[in-house]
């Protein structure tokens, strides 16, 4: 069940109308209109201050419409990763929500996912896919730094 506020919709309204062609033309006619008037204004600060005010406000608004509608796109490709990640038996589980994790937390699995880049490289089938465990115990088995030999 969908369920949206007025600020919602209008802001949802706004992302999808300024990223459109027609609202690209009315800003460009927008500026030539000025452009022509610049003349008969004869260049005035006035002139001048009615676009730089008009641009400065209309930047201002979309920079925080930009960073709600980017918010909530990452929050619902997070959640359709963190779906995938716990629906399949391969993937650690430990993945999901890795967004919530501090800078440093993220530094440190960024370095267990290039060990397991490394690990990849030294597999002789391409399509072979590992979590990070997995991946660790595979490669000591198949070289043997378990105690196991491998059969």
């Amino acid at each position: 069940m969908k369920k949206t506020g007025f600020f919602e919709k209008m802001a949802h309204y706004a992302t999808t109308f300024t990223g459109s062609t027609p609202a690209f033309i009315i800003a460009f006619f927008v500026i030539i209109i000025w452009l022509v008037t610049g003349p008969i204004f004869n260049f005035s600060d006035t002139w001048q201050l009615v676009i730089n005010t008009g641009t400065t406000i209309i930047t201002f608004l979309m920079v925080f419409l930009i960073q709600r509608t980017q918010n909530k796109d990452s929050k619902a490709v997070h959640l359709k990763l963190n779906e995938l990640v716990a629906s399949l038996q391969g993937p650690s589980n430990r993945m999901v929500d890795v967004e919530d994790l501090s800078e440093d937390e993220l530094d440190l699995l960024a370095v267990y996912y290039k060990h397991l880049a490394a690990l990849a490289r030294t597999e002789k089938d391409l399509s072979v896919s590992h979590s990070i465990d997995g991946a660790q115990k595979l490669h000591k088995f198949k070289h043997g730094l378990n105690g196991n030999k491998p059969a």
